[in-house]
């Protein structure tokens, strides 16, 4: 085992108030892993305002770097997100490190403002320990996001996410020492590392509640994540209309904020479902998130293009058993506890739903097999040593 002498984390991609599996997986490795070495985290504002919102604060051996860019993001999404690259860059080109393999340097996401200077700090540092991320594959934009989807008309964005994403992709497959990604398929996206053992399936992990109150179930169905069409939240809306057909009174809870929170909320009005779907905004960790949890009966997990979803085994922490689409991530990710229906197909997914609400037996069985799951898989204690033998591994 090599001992890891500081651990330098470069997280300058978070903006707005939610955050992203990638977010939560360095927050909650840095909580653990600062008893055991020194990490820094270099962040700007609002990265370091996320941390503390996720209750992850400054301790002997965990510091923050402020890198500062607020002015220019006053000016605007873009002006923020060029600026965070440009900062990111000129403080990797003067930071020092000691030139060891103790020293490691991960890159909290794919992003250019923390994947390139991870590359520049191996570049300056050739001894040193770069941990790689790549925890979603952009699509391309001839599909979009979905796992099966057909030709589509390429937008915008969709473009620049995966333009964006290649060179990246590119210097991460010849200069990285590690790289994390989030399930098994992804593995052999980098034969290099994969072909030395050094492509670490992270998958993630949730926090075991130490105790759950019997409450009353008051809503049929949960989702928790970002509206944004990899979550397939417009197709969620339309399920519901399926499952509310059958039960007139069938209440769902959607948590978080995106970029499709609009359209949702109008979807919602149109399909006439405000009296059977609430849509709370972002919720953190806490007593009104996890209420909601305690008296929901099923996890709505929707994504329709997805690495993993660490979403659903929260939720099945909890006490609930699951409905996904069958992704191909999702295999591994979950094995049981697990409900899927054909990719794309809304009316199965909803017969599913229905099912679980109406088989009492089905229920109980697939709630026993989620909690079993993620106790035996998915506790973040036990995630966290998992993984930092892995990163230890020469």
């Amino acid at each position: 085992m090599k001992k890891i002498s500081s651990f330098h984390i470069i997280a300058m991609a978070t903006l707005g108030p939610g955050f992203s599996g990638g977010d939560r997986i360095f927050i909650e490795l840095a909580k653990r892993w600062g008893k055991f070495f020194p990490i820094k985290i270099y962040v700007w504002q609002e990265g370091k305002e996320m941390c503390r919102r996720q209750s992850l604060q400054e301790s002997k051996n965990l510091k923050f770097v402020l890198w500062k860019i607020n002015f220019w993001c006053k000016l605007g999404f873009y002006a923020c997100y060029l600026a965070r690259i440009v900062k990111s860059i000129f403080e990797s080109l003067r930071l020092g490190l000691k030139n060891d393999p103790t020293t490691y340097v991960y890159s909290a996401s794919d992003f250019w403002m923390d994947s390139i200077p991870g590359w520049i700090l191996k570049l300056r540092f050739p001894k040193v320990t770069w941990v790689a991320t790549y925890y979603l594959g952009a699509p391309s934009p001839f599909t979009g996001f979905r796992e099966q989807g057909g030709f589509q008309l390429p937008t915008i964005k969709g473009i620049f996410y995966w333009l964006q994403q290649q060179p990246i992709y590119w210097l991460t497959r010849i200069f990285a020492d590690k790289v994390c990604v989030t399930s098994q398929p992804d593995v052999r996206r980098f034969p290099k590392q994969n072909k030395d053992k050094k492509v670490i399936v992270v998958r993630g992990g949730v926090n075991i509640p130490r105790k759950i109150k019997k409450v009353d179930k008051i809503f049929d169905g949960v989702f928790l994540g970002r509206l944004h069409p990899q979550k397939g939240v417009l197709e969620l809306v339309d399920i519901w209309s399926r499952v509310v057909k059958s039960r007139p009174n069938a209440k769902l809870v959607m948590i978080g904020d995106g970029p499709l929170m609009s359209e949702v909320r109008e979807k919602v009005k149109s399909k006439k479902l405000t009296r059977n779907i609430t849509l709370t905004g972002t919720l953190l960790d806490g007593p009104k998130k996890f209420g909601i949890f305690q008296q929901s009966k099923i996890f709505m997990h929707s994504a329709v293009y997805d690495s993993g979803g660490m979403s659903c085994a929260e939720g099945m922490a909890w006490g609930m058993p699951g409905v996904a689409f069958d992704l191909e991530a999702l295999k591994t990710y979950y094995p049981k506890g697990v409900l899927k229906a054909p990719i794309g197909d809304l009316n199965t997914y909803a017969k599913l739903v229905l099912k679980l609400l109406d088989d009492k037996n089905l229920y109980q069985r697939t709630t026993e097999d989620a909690i079993a799951l993620v106790k035996e898989y998915w506790d973040w204690d036990k995630r966290a040593q998992e993984i930092l033998r892995e990163f230890a591994l020469p």
